[in-house]
């Protein structure tokens, strides 16, 4: 759930509760321990040895071979990719710091060779920065559901729209759906079966240990949270921090109890975050005025609802001397929610709606953001492709669909959808889509070692819990909840925009970066005020110029991957 991926870091601000460092608490006498289950599968394995060469010219990698079924230790082998750049000061060194950038199907690899860039240099001092790719994605070996790239792009050509609009699409979508999921049940099983949370967790716990780590350090981002809750849960004493940012509740994650037979979007009220955000920014661009929002003339809650209005019932086409483009309502939205990512997301999303205005009242400024226009708007449109094979879709779908219990037929998403946006106007389809291939007699293959929880379990260490009010992929509910649901846990909140925390301001960085390295969670209630609130600077000053602000002189926030629904051609839907 590509458009976009990257999110800015904002300049720091003081918080507004002051952070006051807490021992770690010591452990209740009623701390879980990793059950017999785990231990026989995980503890009777040799440490693997990781043959590290270097890579990148900063970093190290490594191969390994983990057993496709930890159930079956001398049976299949699926192979799995390890990267790591070192700590600046090994004397000094504290351990290894895991990283997952989400997705599902974010490469960790990847994510840990631009830690430089993001990671605080504190942090980067005191730990070796280690990724390792989940299996199925990036380098470790990948899922493949069609046999070639002629045969994958026939099938996804039919979910070539940011999301279906109107029965016509929605058929088309469906059918395309439900072949991808049979290529997944058929030509991709053998991966696609073995590739939930649970297995992803697995290998990471094998992976503390072929690292030389007594206990795990991990921040994860997005479904990096979900993976996070479920080391915690699976392996409860074996960690010494996990920090998670932009929380998923893993209960609605698998689709515990009666929300199993819900689509997705039903259970984790994305659009419900989505929806929040952009009507928060709308009036704060009404009161900020035309000074400071492109889009304040007039009432920009009743301007955006009519130009929204417009396009369903029209597409907009723009030509110019790049060529001609047709802008429909999928696109403008999908473009919207993308940038609702950014910790800029009030420029951004007010950009777009103004430019769409003025595109569409053909005035002076129309000519000037034509261009602009189509070329921030197709970013979700297709652009075919042969080679190489892009299995982003394929990874992230399988997680998505062996982790969670799904209606039966993908012929009821449709309606489902629809009662999502009334819920959540403009964003409850395209998050309700999100998960249509994982309809319960399209998507067959099952991960019988899959975990379905408890996830309330007393850890040994606590969990760090964060949270930004306006998280329009990963509703700061899921973050409050998550707190509540486990026990040894501190949820730090934040009032940044976009998508996660980390690096959005220096009182939220400063808070996760303490817990990493000390062990020392913030006080109880503790919100951070973000480096950047939308709206706060002259239109026709310089600071639009977003590449230029950043926590630290050359620090830039990580691109964290996370439900975004998008063209599955340009890209992965959570990316």
């Amino acid at each position: 759930m590509q458009i976009p991926r990257s999110r800015l870091v904002v300049a720091g601000l003081v918080g507004l509760a002051m952070i006051m460092s807490a021992s770690v608490p010591a452990a209740a006498a009623t701390t879980a321990s990793t059950s017999k289950v785990e231990k026989t599968r995980l503890d009777r394995l040799k440490t693997p040895k990781l043959g590290w060469y270097k890579c990148y010219g900063v970093a190290e990698c490594a191969t390994v071979k983990v057993p496709l079924d930890y159930d079956k230790p001398k049976g299949a082998k699926t192979e799995i990719a390890v990267l790591r750049i070192k700590a600046k000061n090994q004397k000094r060194k504290i351990g290894s710091l895991f990283l997952n950038p989400g997705g599902p199907g974010g490469s960790s690899t990847e994510f840990a060779l631009s830690a430089p860039a993001f990671l605080s240099d504190q942090v980067l001092e005191r730990f070796d920065i280690v990724g390792v790719d989940p299996r199925g994605v990036g380098a470790s070996a990948n899922i493949k559901c069609f046999r070639s790239v002629k045969e994958q792009t026939s099938v996804l050509t039919g979910m070539n729209v940011a999301f279906p609009l109107g029965k016509k699409e929605e058929t088309t979508y469906i059918n395309a759906a439900k072949a991808f999921g049979k290529g997944c049940s058929t030509t991709g099983k053998t991966l696609a079966g073995a590739v939930s949370t649970a297995e992803v967790a697995r290998d990471m716990e094998l992976m503390r240990r072929a690292v030389g780590d007594k206990k795990l350090t991990y921040l994860g981002f997005s479904y990096g949270t979900a993976l996070g809750q479920y080391y915690a849960n699976m392996f409860p004493d074996r960690f010494r921090a996990i920090a998670v940012d932009g929380n998923i509740d893993p209960r609605q994650w698998v689709g515990a109890g009666k929300s199993g037979g819900q689509i997705l979007d039903a259970r984790m009220r994305s659009a419900e975050g989505a929806h929040k955000a952009l009507v928060e920014l709308l009036k704060r661009c009404d009161k900020a005025g035309e000074k400071y929002c492109a889009f304040a003339a007039g009432d920009p809650v009743k301007n955006f609802a009519a130009i929204a209005k417009k396009l369903r019932a029209k597409p907009l086409v723009i030509e110019d001397e790049f060529g001609t483009y047709r802008v429909t309502y999928a696109d403008f939205i999908g473009g919207v929610l993308g940038s609702l990512y950014s910790g800029w997301a009030g420029e951004e999303a007010t950009g777009i709606a103004a430019e769409i205005s003025a595109a569409m009242s053909g005035g002076s400024a129309a000519a000037a953001g034509k261009a602009a226009v189509a070329l921030r708007i197709q970013t979700a449109r297709a652009k075919g492709y042969d080679f190489p094979y892009d299995n982003s879709y394929e990874s992230q779908s399988a997680v998505i669909c062996t982790d969670g219990t799904h209606p039966k037929y993908a012929s009821s998403w449709p309606s489902a959808t629809a009662v999502r946006d009334l819920k959540a106007p403009y964003f409850g389809r395209p998050w309700g889509w999100t998960d249509v291939q994982c309809a319960g007699n399209t998507w067959k293959v099952r991960d019988e070692d899959a975990y379905r929880g408890p996830f309330n379990k007393r850890t040994a260490k606590p969990v760090l819990v964060v949270g930004n009010y306006w998280d329009p992929a990963t509703n700061y509910a899921a973050s409050v909840s998550s707190s509540k649901l486990l026990p040894n846990s501190r949820l730090l909140t934040s009032d940044n925009w976009g998508h996660t925390a980390y690096g959005s301001g220096a009182c939220v960085t400063a808070a996760i970066d303490s817990y990493l390295l000390a062990g020392k969670l913030p006080a109880k209630g503790t919100i951070c005020r973000a480096g950047h609130q939308p709206f706060t600077k002259p239109l026709d000053t310089d600071s639009g110029d977003l590449s230029t602000m950043s926590v630290e002189p050359g620090k830039q926030l990580p691109p964290v991957v996370a439900p975004k629904p998008v063209s599955v051609l340009t890209g992965s839907l959570f990316g």
